[in-house]
């Protein structure tokens, strides 16, 4: 299975793309970890948002703000990979390609990661990059 990288902002998602993101956010998020909360945060306007696609579709996603967005630093969030994209390592990539966007973006800067404590492990992956310095901020239930 093959996956292609796109990333944008806001206002360069297509109507089918944001529909996708929202879906792939619920379906994961709410549904499958049983997290209902407010996704819909409007915070999504003033991200860049890092989509992998495949010929199933929506395979994996991050939302990624630059430094006094969210916070302090610059930001990777809502992490997320769809379930027929699993075992494929399409998880590492989407955080390789999410953390070489904030370079590209905003520099060798400090990134706050927020993930749910369920993924520690596999965020652990990254514990010591040696480019970037990682925040790891666990949140709960997601």
């Amino acid at each position: 299975m093959d996956i292609r990288w796109e990333i944008k902002s806001f206002n360069e998602l297509s109507n089918e793309e944001l529909y996708q993101i929202l879906r792939l956010r619920n379906e994961v998020f709410v549904v499958e970890q049983n997290c209902p909360y407010q996704d819909a945060d409007n915070y999504d306007q003033l991200a860049l948002h890092v989509m992998g696609h495949t010929d199933a579709g929506l395979a994996a996603y991050t939302r990624l703000f630059g430094p006094g967005i969210k916070f302090d630093m610059a930001s990777i969030g809502r992490v997320v990979t769809a379930s027929f994209a699993r075992k494929h390592g399409f998880g590492r990539e989407l955080m390789n390609v999410s953390i070489a966007a904030v370079q590209d973006k905003w520099g060798k800067i400090a990134i706050k990661i927020s993930h749910s404590n369920i993924y520690r492990n596999f965020m652990n992956l990254w514990g010591s990059y040696s480019v970037v310095r990682l925040i790891w901020r666990i949140i709960s239930p997601h």
